[in-house]
């Protein structure tokens, strides 16, 4: 009986349910049809007898319906929007008063600056930091030679809100706050923009230059460090491994950079500690299209893998120079004396190298395409430092270039260290290499740096087939400032590298020198000696 009962209540439940939704229809189907039962409500809405609000049909007095009244409508049924149960409060939301919209504000959104420079960070290169990345720029970085100051004047603003605004609240931009200053105050400053950050006087950063020509998942930055000092002087840069496979500058570079303090430089310093990044990786002198970068200076954007490389180097880089110490060592096997080769024609060129204390200087005009040719052409004061051998850590050569470096910034004002200049060093304005004329194994009695006289042997040759051995004898008085190391030799490999003390007047035409290079005679053994500029080629 239970389970009929219940079985039976389950209709009459659904039928009270239908009924009471069917006369709820019917009353709203009656008010519809009949509008003399809606009767109107004290706040203006028409409202029927089931107290709900509709929309009056009728529209032949719509010319007299108020503007807010009409854009504030209630909307139909069927609109799931909420309804205003008020003219009046919709009129206080829409009444702002202009004092109000004024207090209604937003900051303002950074504006893009394109490329704009922003502060590099000051940090202590002694050091440990992870690697910089590049500075990403849409202008080309590149210094002009006249840096000018830069003038800032700060003035008062003041800002006017709208006046005429429609119906909505209204939002204003208004400054941010600035820092109380004096009106028209002006801060004056010699602004240095590198690589697309401003290094702010007193400070030392890394930075990062990229020339864009690796694949893009295996490109990396190089680093580039950056000193400005508090007080104003000229801008010196240091360049190593422009040969990827010269070690004793990279060192030079390092310890330089991370032993001075920024507040009491005058000027500038830039330090590339390895240029040929590409080169450095594999332990190469060359680029990876086995092209020299020292003979693509100053570069084509347009041009070759090592065209493109120098010119966004010389570019983004070098530009920002007065003063160039370009770095090197030996190469192929062979060592330099620490030594500084300048074009002595140059008068700012050979001022320069007064600056290099206990250091040889050896006229060397430059071929076209070094780097040092290409910033003396465009008015950046420049010098090759030649200091040891590749592929090597020499710490005597390591010691003479940061000494040399130091007297050089000492001499022009930069930066004072506790420092005895030494007797100044001779300029070799005439330089022979000596050649082999046969092919063995070159065993040496010289040592880099000796004073040698004419008729002296400086090595000999041993052939280890025939056991045939020819000596290499110096054809005149001089100085070995660079050599080979004992090795295995083929004819025409340049052995030692004489020095030959002259004046000023007795330079050689360096075009007679590169392009037709002087044999001055060949010595008993068939040894024959040439031009310094002849070999440069391959330095």
């Amino acid at each position: 009986m239970t389970r009929l009962h219940q079985k039976s209540a389950f209709p009459f439940a659904k039928l009270k349910a239908v009924a009471l939704t069917t006369l709820l229809a019917l009353f709203q189907t009656a008010a519809l049809a009949n509008p003399s039962s809606i009767s109107p409500n004290t706040d203006g809405s028409n409202v029927n007898e089931m107290g709900m609000a509709i929309n009056d049909t009728d529209t032949s007095d719509s010319s007299n319906i108020d503007v807010d009244t009409e854009a504030n409508a209630p909307e139909p049924l069927n609109n799931p929007q909420p309804l205003l149960t008020s003219l009046e409060d919709n009129k206080e939301v829409n009444s702002i008063t202009e004092t109000e919209k004024s207090v209604i504000t937003i900051e303002p959104e950074e504006e893009e600056a394109g490329a704009q420079p922003q502060p590099a960070p000051n940090v202590d290169l002694s050091e440990v930091a992870p690697i910089p990345q590049p500075i990403p720029t849409t202008e080309d970085n590149s210094a002009s030679f006249d840096t000018d100051a830069v003038t800032t004047s700060v003035e008062g603003t003041e800002t006017t809100a709208p006046t005429s605004i429609q119906s909505e609240p209204v939002v204003t931009q208004q400054p941010k706050p600035e820092p109380p200053v004096t009106t028209t105050a002006e801060i004056t400053y010699d602004q240095f923009v590198i690589l697309g950050a401003e290094v702010l006087p007193g400070t030392s950063t890394r930075l990062a230059w990229s020339p864009n020509v690796a694949i893009t998942g295996l490109a990396l930055p190089t680093p580039v460090l950056v000193i400005n000092g508090a007080q104003d002087g000229p801008t010196l840069c240091l360049s190593a491994a422009v040969h990827g496979d010269e070690l004793n500058g990279i060192e030079i570079v390092r310890r330089v950079m991370y032993n001075i303090d920024p507040s009491r430089l005058h000027g500038k310093v830039i330090g590339v500690p390895i240029v040929n990044l590409q080169g450095f990786q594999r332990g190469s002198r060359y680029l990876p299209d086995r092209r020299d970068l020292n003979r693509f200076f100053p570069g084509d954007k347009n041009g070759s893998l090592a065209s493109r490389i120098a010119a966004s180097f010389f570019t983004e880089v070098i530009s920002h120079c007065d003063m160039l110490v370009d770095l090197h060592t030996g190469s192929a096997g062979r060592t330099n004396m620490p030594q500084i080769r300048a074009d002595m024609s140059n008068e700012a060129v050979r001022m320069l190298t007064e600056g290099f204390d206990k250091m040889v200087v050896v006229h060397s005009p430059g071929n076209p395409g070094m780097l040092r040719s290409a910033a003396n052409a465009v008015g950046i004061t420049s010098v090759t430092m030649e200091v040891g051998e590749s592929l090597r850590v020499q710490e005597d050569s390591i010691k003479a270039g940061v000494t040399g470096v130091y007297s050089l910034m000492e001499k022009q004002g930069m930066f004072a260290r506790r420092f005895v200049w030494g007797s100044p060093s001779p300029v070799y304005y005439k330089s022979y290499w000596l050649r082999t004329e046969t092919g063995g194994i070159l065993f040496s009695r010289a040592d880099l740096g000796d004073t040698v006289y004419a008729g002296q042997v400086l090595g000999h040759v041993t052939d280890p087939i025939t056991n045939e051995t020819t000596q290499i004898i110096a054809p005149v008085k001089g100085r070995i400032i660079g050599m080979a190391v004992n090795q295995v030799v083929m004819p025409g490999f340049a052995a030692y590298h004489i020095g030959e003390i002259a004046t000023e007047d007795t330079i050689v035409d360096p075009e007679t020198t590169i392009d037709s290079p002087m044999h001055l005679g060949e010595s008993n053994n068939n040894s024959a000696i040439d031009t310094e500029e002849n070999f440069i080629i391959n330095n």
